[in-house]
């Protein structure tokens, strides 16, 4: 692998979500696409866009009774996938149920989820009376994503009488679904499964490309596997039971597609953070289909992470290093990640890679997410070098980072930096 992957070199342009985009039709308060074949898709039907009048009429009553749904296809091979994103999603029995290939169901949620959004999912999967559902409740929070409590996942399933044409559902954020998919990958050596995300994070990043797993105490997601699932179900009615907190914390996921590969991205989120920040539909909407199609893309071009995909970790060293040395769960994923992701940018300007005003557009749109741009108390020097030489990035004993390089959007993977720019970040961000 060479010594430096950068953005714009690998197979970034596989995927360019804003120079090739479709066309927006807006009908009412719903927006509809247009796609290059003059077609956009309202609920079931597919409605010609090339409207005259009259049409438009058809189409805008049609809209009054249709969920709008956007699908992006997770391209690999004949174990490609759709994400579908809409509003009430969770309702329609049919996205759901065609993705269920044998009779029987374990759903994984946790104590938080599960009041909310379990009898909804239930309801959805056993319409038809085709499926047979089991339910297993995990505690809620990162300090819990551990392979003791996994082991009630696989208790269930054997309990339950599970087989191998079964089908796990991860009804929660990224760390039931990273929990629920590395069980499934490992119960009876893999059974099929569906995310359906109900946290900003796990909607835009952890949800989509197969990672799965859990903690070790000496390091996060140590514990792991690639595991594909069958789809990805994001009802975004549900972000709106999110404490404010979580729905910041993933925000970060998004700033990071625009800062390593997106600047268009970036620049619409500086002009509409005040509307995700209030929880606006339409903006959510366009914010999670727009991270989702770059992280598609990415991992169509590089499921194991062997090179472009590693950069989807901009920030994540610092931000695994923060999590693990305050304790799992006392910062949210996303609240260590913004602060890292500012620490790579630091560092990245003080190699002469970015200039002045992409870290300062970094720390200014972080902060009005409500986001921590500064390292915690309590993190010292010696306690980052320690975290982060176990990082999963280090090869061959070499800490390898993804760092920002050239214009906004740029970034490279890479262990060819100058220590002493790495020593100037953790001495500024850090106590002694």
């Amino acid at each position: 692998m060479p010594s430096a992957w950068g953005c714009s070199g690998a197979p970034h342009n596989t995927h360019q979500p804003h120079h090739q985009r479709r066309s927006l039709l807006r009908l009412g308060h719903r927006v509809y696409r247009q796609d290059h074949g003059g077609f956009c898709r309202v609920k079931s039907r597919t409605v010609n866009c090339s409207f005259s009048r009259a049409q438009r009429l058809v189409a805008q009553a049609v809209a009054a009774e249709a969920e709008v749904i956007q699908t992006v296809q997770v391209s690999l091979g004949d174990r490609s996938y759709p994400i579908y994103i809409g509003q009430g999603l969770l309702d329609r029995s049919d996205l759901l149920q065609q993705h269920v290939l044998g009779k029987k169901v374990l759903i994984v949620t946790n104590e938080t989820v599960a009041p909310l959004y379990l009898d909804r999912c239930i309801k959805a999967l056993s319409s038809g009376g085709r499926h047979e559902i089991q339910v297993v409740t995990l505690p809620d929070g990162e300090q819990f994503k551990s392979l003791e409590v996994l082991q009630q996942v696989w208790d269930k399933a054997l309990q339950s009488r599970l087989d191998r044409n079964s089908t796990f559902v991860a009804l929660g954020g990224g760390v039931i679904g990273d929990m629920c998919g590395f069980a499934a990958s490992a119960y009876q050596r893999g059974v099929h499964f569906i995310q359906v995300p109900t946290t900003v994070m796990a909607t835009v990043d952890s949800s989509v490309g197969g990672k799965t797993g859990v903690n070790h105490p000496l390091g996060k997601n140590m514990i792991g596997a690639f595991y594909q699932p069958q789809c990805v179900l994001i009802d975004t009615d549900t972000l709106i039971t999110l404490p404010d907190r979580e729905l910041a914390s993933g925000i970060s996921e998004i700033v990071k597609y625009g800062l390593i590969r997106d600047a268009p991205l970036f620049e619409w989120l500086e002009d509409n953070m005040d509307r995700l920040m209030q929880r606006d539909p339409e903006a959510w909407i366009y914010a999670i289909e727009q991270s989702c199609l770059n992280k598609a893309a990415v991992v169509a071009a590089d499921e194991r992470e062997g090179g472009v995909r590693a950069t989807l970790n901009l920030g994540h060293t610092f931000g695994h290093a923060i999590e693990t040395g305050l304790g799992y769960g006392v910062w949210l994923h996303g609240e260590a990640v913004a602060a890292g992701m500012v620490m790579a940018a630091d560092m990245s300007h003080r190699l002469g890679w970015i200039d002045q005003s992409i870290l300062d557009r970094t720390r200014h749109l972080l902060q009005r997410a409500k986001l921590p741009v500064e390292a915690p108390q309590g993190m010292t020097q010696h306690k980052f070098r320690d975290l982060m030489a176990v990082d999963k990035k280090v090869l061959d004993g070499a800490l390898r980072l993804i760092l920002l390089k050239g214009p906004l959007g740029s970034c490279v993977f890479t262990a060819d930096f100058d220590a002493q720019a790495l020593d100037q970040t953790l001495t500024s961000f850090c106590q002694a």
